[in-house]
């Protein structure tokens, strides 16, 4: 169970740095309420989850073409981010999300998942991680690799609720100009973001 403990606590500390990521479920929280965000969490939590395991198990062909395609991979989060960022932007946060608006949801998810997914760098910091747990490039059983990645899934999950929670707490007492603002600020932020990774990208590929 020890490792499930390591894996919960990297899985949490990885998503503490505010990121696109947090910023898409802060907004999805103010507009939606919790479950947006935790929907939106579950889905990076996923994809977490998903690098932690190539690396654990030192999936070596999987591990190299992330490696070596890293710049497309991020070439394709950057446009990703910006369009994202767009729209978070453009949105009002007086148009609720309902509850129980299925497709709305499956959206958050997946978008969210993509989102993460095309960070490489988060494999890489799983991999430096794991390395420094010497569970890298070592023959890993199932069941141990198995607990690790559950205990990265459960830490970063955990971040999300809480964050999710947190904004959900001042969601009702913002008023929707200050709702707006913020709309506005992040959207700009998540363009941001997306727009520097393209740039470093172009430079890259020059």
């Amino acid at each position: 169970m020890a490792l499930f403990f390591e894996g919960l606590l990297a899985g949490f500390l990885m998503c503490v740095p505010v990121g696109p990521v947090a910023l898409l479920l802060i907004h999805r929280t103010l507009k939606g309420g919790r479950i947006d965000g935790l929907i939106s969490g579950f889905g990076a939590a996923t994809a977490d989850a998903l690098y932690s395991l190539i690396a654990v198990l030192g999936l070596g062909a999987v591990s190299s073409l992330l490696i070596k395609e890293q710049l497309w991979l991020r070439l394709g989060g950057s446009i990703f981010l910006m369009i994202v960022g767009t729209k978070v932007f453009l949105s009002d946060p007086s148009e609720k999300t309902g509850s129980a608006n299925r497709p709305a949801h499956i959206s958050n998810l997946v978008s969210a998942f993509v989102l993460t997914l095309t960070n490489p760098l988060a494999f890489i910091a799983f991999t430096g991680v794991f390395a420094g747990l010497g569970l890298v490039n070592r023959n890993v059983d199932y069941a141990s690799g198995g607990l690790l990645v559950a205990g990265v899934f459960v830490g970063a999950a955990l971040w999300w609720f809480t964050l999710s929670n947190l904004v959900n707490i001042f969601r009702e007492r913002l008023a929707h100009r200050v709702l707006l603002l913020l709309n506005r600020s992040m959207g700009l932020i998540i363009f941001g973001f997306g727009l520097l990774a393209l740039l470093i990208s172009i430079n890259r590929l020059c």
